[in-house]
């Protein structure tokens, strides 16, 4: 076979395996919480516009070299046939786009509707209602202790600081009590050292916590 009927055909399978994934994409946009929402953890809304667009971008890319490549077929059937998968390449690429569209406009709608399912069910009775509403404001008591808790660490780390830099201090200030002499910098450098390494424990053991 001819290279560049041979590259051709290989852009035409890359092209249909494009084609179908884009479209997959973008049903999954039209399908976006019209089921629910626990199958949006997965696959958000601008993820999967992300992706359909990165389809079309391919497709307009193998477009643009069949393009080049059609008038480089050896026989003039070839060159016709090439044309006119071009033709249709164009046609489906402009369907792709505005079933893009009107997929997210469908999208848009369905979240608003699930929106307004939710809070029907949470303002209405029953059972369920009841357990939906404990179940929020377990999450929203979640959230606030475990924010308590980092702000309680972070005061203890900062009164065991100030601690041992008090205790340092007094150290330092008994040692000079006691010796005759003024201290030499090596007898001042060891508290301090010993008073970082101490510092950096506490910091560490902290985090780690």
């Amino acid at each position: 076979m001819d290279k560049v009927a041979e590259t051709v055909e290989k852009v035409k399978k890359e092209w249909d395996q494009t084609y179908a994934q884009t479209q997959q994409q973008i049903r999954a946009i039209e399908e976006y919480y019209q089921f629910g929402s626990l199958r949006q953890e997965k696959n958000s809304l601008p993820r999967l516009n992300g992706l359909a667009h990165d389809g079309l971008t391919l497709l307009s890319s193998l477009l643009f070299k069949l393009d080049l490549l059609a008038p480089q077929l050896p026989s003039e059937e070839e060159i016709q046939s090439a044309q006119a998968t071009l033709e249709s390449w164009k046609q489906e690429s402009q369907r792709l786009k505005l079933s893009l569209r009107n997929a997210n406009l469908q999208a848009k709608a369905n979240i608003r509707k699930a929106a307004q399912e939710e809070r029907e069910l949470l303002l209405g009775g029953g059972t369920e209602s009841t357990l939906r509403r404990r179940n929020l404001q377990t999450k929203a008591g979640m959230t606030s202790a475990a924010e308590s808790i980092t702000e309680s660490l972070r005061r203890t780390r900062q009164l065991m600081v100030q601690e041992v830099e008090r205790s340092a201090g007094t150290l330092m200030s008994f040692g000079d009590a006691r010796l005759p002499t003024p201290p030499t910098p090596q007898s001042i450098t060891l508290p301090v050292v010993m008073h970082a390494e101490f510092c950096r424990g506490i910091n560490w053991s902290i985090t780690e916590g």
